[in-house]
């Protein structure tokens, strides 16, 4: 339920990616969630509150353009970008900011059934509020110990987790309290772990092992996500995703199989997201050689 809505109202499902820290690739995933879901069928409302750096906006307008270019429907979000990036003290400026986005997602609710919010890397009062909105709450992190850090803290010596609770996994838990209190629901939330090397090493081993013992102390899901590849730092320019059929007339190029790769590893995540397994079917195809 959103905040200061009836309970009787239809209300789409609320997937917020947030993470504090900035460069864990939380507008890619955010971008590719959507594109995914509605390959899947799914009517899909995006909202970007980092209005400062405006990558998911970004992304979203390079996608309108490479599609015009080529003479080809890449589908569009029902998009909208507010300002989610300056802390006010204000009462009434804060509520005035609050009831923008609440409206937002009321006002795309009758036409979509889902809504993906890709939130700045820093705490603020809009971002503690989408947080609370969230039906899934989605953490991509960076497979480091650096990246780690705002969730919990380890042992020097042993690399095992501690008892201590870092900032942002303070604030998504008291989202969660928020979210129990206000309609007795709960949010799914989903640890990502990003850029993941497709070799085993000594940290990939030791950060996995730190965020298992995390997720059972704090009761979120530990999904795998999307590794380090060269191939998603060029979909940007032209709004592309794994989840897009991929073909020499939407690439420019011919796909390798870097990009049938991952292709995989969204429906996998999209996977995790619903609960239950993404058929190859419902995505586009990469024809790699």
């Amino acid at each position: 339920m959103i905040p200061g809505t009836s309970n009787q109202a239809r209300f789409p499902r609320v997937i917020v990616v947030g993470n504090e820290k900035g460069g864990s690739g939380k507008s890619t995933v955010a971008i590719h969630i959507a594109v995914a879901l509605m390959k899947s069928g799914e009517s899909v409302a995006t909202i970007d509150l980092d209005s400062r750096q405006r990558s998911f906006t970004g992304y979203i307008e390079n996608r309108r353009a490479w599609g015009e270019r080529i003479g080809r429907d890449l589908g569009i979000p029902n998009h909208m970008c507010l300002d989610g990036n300056l802390d006010v003290s204000d009462a009434d400026e804060r509520a005035v900011r609050c009831k923008a986005l609440t409206d937002a997602v009321v006002a795309v609710a009758p036409k979509c059934n889902y809504v993906v919010i890709d939130t700045p890397g820093h705490d603020s009062f809009l971002v503690r509020l989408a947080h609370s909105m969230a039906d899934t709450l989605v953490t991509p992190l960076n497979d480091s110990f650096v990246d780690f850090d705002v969730l919990g803290t380890v042992d020097p010596e042993t690399f095992a987790a501690t008892g201590e609770t870092s900032h942002y996994a303070q604030m998504a838990q008291e989202a969660r309290s928020q979210r129990e209190l206000l309609d007795n629901a709960s949010i799914d939330w989903i640890v990502l772990r990003n850029r993941l090397s497709s070799t085993p090493t000594r940290n990939k081993r030791f950060v996995g092992d730190a965020l298992q013992d995390l997720a059972q102390r704090l009761g979120f899901r530990l999904v795998e996500g999307l590794a380090e590849r060269v191939i998603f730092r060029e979909f940007y320019p032209r709004g592309l995703t794994a989840a897009d059929e991929l073909t020499a007339g939407t690439l420019g190029n011919r796909p390798t199989m870097s990009h049938a790769t991952a292709q995989i590893e969204v429906q996998n995540l999209v996977g995790a997201l619903s609960g239950r397994p993404v058929e190859d079917a419902e995505f586009g195809t990469a024809d790699a050689a």
